[in-house]
């Protein structure tokens, strides 16, 4: 605790009953940021460098990246960054001014949006400048507070923020289960037919922690018989799933039922800016009621142009989403014939579970950092539960069968030394520094 923190407790101890806003943060920096001496530039906040690719330097060192949602390889393509860069130069990176609503609209944003639809099988789509807060004033916009919400326990934050503004009633069920699903849904229709409102179903094509896909051809099913819309946050999916990569609902055989569909460029397009497609009447309504599209400026023409480019590689090179897949089997079978646990991913994202507390997880990530050259995210609670290490791996259309062989190779050392103890006795200083 510095000087400053400590005159700010201090002179809270002297109001008597009430304290200073910041005493709360100053005691209690949360679950992750009382890790952020220990943790901080190496563990979060590290610094990639070099062209992203699947292999990358941090520190200095060459390591094998599987930390980069780049799924089908775009963000360093030379055509792709060929057309950024004559968008850069033609158009800067401030037009359009204004918001779209007021002067900010263009023939390229209305046909990217129309290309979007047409890829995803939808009427209508609507752009959005950012995946996390278009989600956010998206569920903001299509309930009123006599409606109800159900969603998935385990939705992305941005769903859970855009939850909070809800007026009214909601429901969680359990992660992927349908009967709890169902449960919920019972409640929420008594409910509406007491409030006369209707009812949203909030869940995602995949879950991006777990690699798990949303159950969307069972939570279909219940439609009839619960009258719910269904919207899906599809990130993960959209150019990994189906046989054009439209995503988990064309995967399942289900994108038609899906109400409003949901999907970033930060993933698959390996850009900026994100979309809604949806029947026509719906994108219409939400065009003037999404505040944060109708009081923020524009998506730049940088990102509109670079995106058309990146769909049409989508559309036309299915050798990407076939090389991505080529690489999805070979590291996850591999993972599996070694005997690790990557739970019931059905997706491109790779967890694997290992058993070890945060000193532990920090000293295995170093070893493999340093060690082995494999950078990949490190998940710990509160994201997972206490006790358990999730290591997150993003295969890619541009790693190769060696990185797969050493990355697989350095897991199986890694595990040793934690069923050893290697990293508890390594970690005992960290733990004991901390508190734990």
């Amino acid at each position: 605790m510095n000087a400053n923190e400590k005159s700010i407790l201090l002179q809270s101890n002297q109001l008597g009953v009430m304290r200073d806003l910041f005493e709360r943060i100053i005691e209690n920096k949360g679950p992750l940021g009382k890790w952020a001496s220990q943790a901080e530039g190496y563990f979060v906040f590290p610094k990639l460098e070099g062209p992203i690719s699947n292999r990358m330097k941090f520190q200095g060192k060459e390591v094998i990246t599987w930390s980069i949602n780049d799924y089908l390889g775009l963000a360093n393509s030379p055509d792709v960054k060929s057309v950024d860069a004559e968008a850069a130069a033609e158009y800067g990176s401030a037009y359009p001014m204004g918001a779209r609503m007021m002067s900010g609209h263009t023939d390229s944003h209305e046909q990217l949006e129309q290309e979007l639809a047409a890829f995803v099988q939808k009427e209508s789509a609507y752009l959005l400048n950012f995946g996390y807060q278009g989600m956010v004033s998206a569920i903001d916009a299509l309930v009123s507070k006599d409606d109800i919400i159900v969603y998935d326990v385990d939705s992305h934050a941005c769903i859970i923020d855009g939850v909070r503004l809800h007026m009214g009633k909601r429901f969680t069920f359990k992660h992927n289960d349908i009967e709890s699903l169902e449960k919920n849904l019972e409640r929420a229709k008594k409910m509406a037919e007491q409030t006369g409102g209707g009812i949203l179903v909030i869940t995602e094509g995949v879950f991006g922690m777990r690699g798990e896909q949303g159950k969307l051809k069972e939570i279909v099913n219940l439609k009839k018989k619960y009258n719910f819309r269904l919207f899906v946050d599809d990130a993960h999916g959209f150019g990994t799933l189906g046989k054009t990569g439209a995503g988990a609902g064309e995967e399942q055989e289900v994108q038609d039922d899906i109400d409003v569909y949901f999907a970033t460029f930060a993933k698959s397009m390996a850009g900026i800016g994100a979309f809604l497609a949806a029947d026509k009447g719906i994108i219409d309504y939400l065009k003037y009621n999404l505040r944060s599209q109708m009081f923020a400026k524009s998506l730049p023409m940088i990102y509109v142009k670079g995106a058309l480019k990146r769909l049409d590689m989508l559309r036309t090179m299915p050798e990407l989403k076939a090389k991505l897949w080529e690489n999805v089997n070979a590291l996850q079978n591999g993972l599996k014939e070694r005997g690790f646990d990557i739970g019931t991913t059905t997706s491109c994202v790779t967890p694997v579970y290992l058993n070890g507390s945060i000193p532990e997880a920090m000293a295995l990530v170093k070893d493999l950092r340093e060690n082995y050259g494999i950078f990949c995210s490190i998940v710990v609670y509160p994201v997972i539960p206490k006790g358990l290490i999730l290591l997150r791996l993003i295969p890619t259309a541009t790693h190769t069968l060696t990185d797969i062989e050493e990355t697989l190779v350095a897991f199986s050392a890694i595990r040793s030394r934690l069923e050893n103890g290697t990293y508890k006795r390594l970690s005992a200083a960290v733990a004991a520094a901390m508190g734990e």
